[in-house]
C-alpha cells in the first residue's frame, strides 16, 4: 500500500520557524519517522513538499491515483485553495487533513478550511503527532 504525503508552503522551514507554534522538529525528521513506521507495516510513503500551489496540484493528480490514501497539510493553502480541494476530489482517494497547530485557536481567517468537509478526518493541534496519528489511523483502518 502507498500513502501520498503532501506538505504545503513554508513547511520546509519546520524546526527553524516559529518554534513556539510549530515545534523544533524538521519536516525531514517527521517524514523519516513516518517512513520508518510505515515500512514496519508494509506501507510506502511518497512525500512531496512545495511552496507552489500548482506543484502540489500536479503531484496530487500524478501520484494520487496510485495511492490508497493521501495525508495532506496544505498549510496556508488550506484556507485559500479551491484548486487543491478539486484535485483531491478528482483523484477520488480518501484523505486526512493534518495541521501542526490548532487552526481554530488561531486567527479567524484560519478557521475556514476548503478541505475539511471532503476529508475523511482532520487532526490538528498536536504538533508532529498530528502526522503520526493520521498514519496510525490509516494503519488500523486498513487492517480491518
Amino acid at each position: 500500500m502507498k500513502i501520498l504525503l503532501i506538505n504545503g508552503p513554508n513547511l520546509n522551514l519546520l524546526g527553524n520557524r516559529e518554534r513556539s507554534l510549530y515545534g523544533k522538529i524538521s519536516l525531514k525528521e517527521i517524514i523519516s519517522n513516518m517512513e520508518a513506521e510505515a515500512a514496519r507495516n508494509q506501507i510506502e510513503i511518497i512525500s512531496f513538499q512545495s511552496n507552489s500551489e500548482g506543484a502540489l496540484i500536479d503531484t496530487i493528480q500524478q501520484k494520487g491515483p496510485a495511492c490508497a490514501w493521501i495525508i495532506i497539510n496544505a498549510a496556508a493553502f488550506t484556507h485559500t485553495s479551491v484548486a487543491i480541494r478539486d484535485a483531491l476530489l478528482a483523484v477520488n482517494k480518501p484523505f486526512l487533513e493534518v495541521h501542526l497547530s490548532n487552526i481554530y485557536r488561531r486567527e479567524q481567517y484560519r478557521h475556514k478550511s476548503y478541505l475539511t468537509d471532503a476529508a475523511q478526518g482532520i487532526i490538528a493541534g498536536l504538533g508532529a503527532q498530528s502526522y503520526y496519528a493520521a498514519l496510525q489511523y490509516i494503519i488500523k483502518r486498513e487492517k480491518k
